[in-house]
């Protein structure tokens, strides 16, 4: 397990790495992460026809630039959203519990599958670094940790989930779990996702830890835990400010990537990706490309 942790990091690094000298050719203006444009308000009605000019690249997709839709292909079909349901969870714990708040792993969520920052049962963080190893590291273990402390149970914070999910306008998105694992109803959009990214980004406690490489926090009993982005783009690539990946075996390797370059944000959203960090380079700089003045 060591072993394939070590070359899934040199997997990402090493294709990151390439990405990196792929852009920094493009010559770009200096980006201004974390200077946001403003932002319309939060809204599901991305259209269904937009131009595809990659066919094939995922099961849907959606590529925005300043909130407006660009390209895409199936945007508002349903598909299984795997850990990118963690940003519509993140912004339930940001309503609901106050980041400086101690939090106690119960059992359950340590036992938690998939991605983990490795927390132990009976140990306290603070809100704000499950959070954070949440985002970062899409860490299953905090994800239910802190679905537990606000709501009592997973099964009430997911009802909160989907009425978060209401309020944002996001009539195909539904969450059966907190996390993101497969569930036979949980479905969302690319047209939606892009609507969560930008509310997320609204939210600074969001927004800082999705821009993070990595974070070392420590549990309230002094053992440090150390959570690296599973983003490659991420502190490698000119602009990138997150967002968050996912992936299970039903839903493939999705993506929201958000961006900004010269006072625009640019939004990929990836679904059942073929080549999730090549093809999503490739449509960011398409979305840029679209921001310069005619020559």
């Amino acid at each position: 397990m060591r072993c394939a942790r070590r070359s899934r990091r040199a997997a990402i690094a090493f294709v990151a790495s390439l990405l990196g000298c792929v852009l920094v050719e493009a010559a770009f203006a200096a980006p201004q992460v974390g200077v946001a444009p403003a932002m319309a308000p939060a809204t599901a009605a991305y259209p269904g026809a937009v131009r595809d000019i990659f066919p094939g690249v995922a099961n849907a997709y959606l590529v925005t630039v300043d909130e407006v839709p660009l390209f895409g292909a199936a945007t508002t079909r349903p598909l299984p959203p795997a850990s990118l349901a963690k940003l519509v969870a993140a912004l339930v714990v940001v309503d609901a519990v106050d980041g400086n708040t101690p939090v106690t792993v119960s059992g359950v969520a340590a036992a938690a599958t998939g991605s983990r920052a490795r927390l132990r049962a009976g140990e306290r963080l603070r809100a704000r670094d499950l959070l954070a190893a949440m985002l970062i590291a899409s860490a299953n273990d905090a994800c239910l940790a802190l679905a537990e402390h606000a709501s009592g149970s997973e099964r009430g914070f997911v009802a909160r989930m989907n009425e978060r999910a209401k309020s944002l306008g996001l009539a195909a998105t539904r969450f059966e779990n907190a996390c993101g694992f497969d569930a036979p109803r949980m479905t969302t959009t690319a047209a939606d996702l892009v609507v969560v990214a930008q509310a997320a980004l609204a939210q600074p406690a969001i927004a800082t830890w999705t821009a993070l490489e990595s974070h070392a926090m420590r549990t309230l009993g002094g053992r440090e835990i150390v959570v690296r982005n599973t983003n490659a783009f991420v502190g490698r690539v000119p602009g990138v400010t997150g967002l968050k990946t996912g992936y299970t075996a039903k839903a493939g390797r999705n993506l929201v990537l958000t961006a900004i370059r010269d006072g625009h944000r640019a939004t990929v959203v990836l679904l059942g990706a073929q080549d999730r960090w090549w093809d999503a380079a490739a449509l960011l700089e398409r979305a840029f490309d679209t921001t310069r003045p005619a020559r």
